[in-house]
């Protein structure tokens, strides 16, 4: 099967990556008390993985996809996954996106296509979270895609996850003291009706 030019450009950033230990994003850190301590799991686009690390510890049973073959390899390799049972799968999620009502949680950071959030809304199952941190087009400091197809628009997390009970939002623009609070990037966490009427 031929490599896309997308999936060359991540392989030659991930050759390249520092073993070091990565964080989770504030979305999931300042918010664990929502997770739920047990079901499935999905980080989407997920680089070094380190937010389904940190969603394996939390108890789920966790999935995590990359376009970046070598990513994933390195990452079946980690001492840093060793014993939390992780999948790990080499995938074009846009081409190839979670079939529906398949996970209980997914989580998306600093990845935007906006094509693919029909099939995030669909896989989660009833009662599903999801967990969403990336880049705004409304921004103080430098940093992040340079072209707006990549960042959000004002209040578009909202409107993205409309009909979801929205649990956590924040998103500050330029507004007040742009030296403090949470700047350049939007988060929610939102939870999936319970009712079959919203997708």
């Amino acid at each position: 099967m031929e490599i896309s030019d997308t999936q060359k450009k991540w392989d030659a950033i991930y050759q390249k990556a520092d073993e070091g230990e990565y964080a989770a994003v504030r979305v999931l850190q300042e918010n664990r008390h929502l997770l739920p301590t047990s079901g499935t799991a999905l980080e989407l686009a997920c680089g070094m993985a380190a937010n389904a690390i940190f969603l394996a510890k939390h108890g789920l049973t966790t999935t995590a996809w990359d376009i970046s073959e070598v990513v994933i390899e390195r990452l079946r390799a980690s001492p840093a996954v060793a014993g939390l049972g992780m999948t790990f799968e080499a995938r074009d999620i846009v081409r190839q996106p979670p079939p529906p009502a398949s996970f209980d949680v997914i989580v998306v950071s600093y990845f935007l296509d906006r094509s693919l959030i029909p099939h995030i809304r669909r896989a989660l199952k009833p009662g599903g979270l999801i967990c969403y941190q990336t880049f705004t087009q409304t921004y103080v400091n430098e940093g992040g895609p340079r072209t707006s197809d990549f960042r959000l628009a004002d209040n578009e997390l909202l409107q993205l996850f409309g009909g979801y009970q929205v649990l956590v939002y924040r998103e500050e623009g330029r507004v007040g003291d742009t030296e403090q609070g949470h700047r350049d990037e939007a988060l929610i966490v939102a939870q999936k009706p319970t009712s079959g009427e919203v997708e």
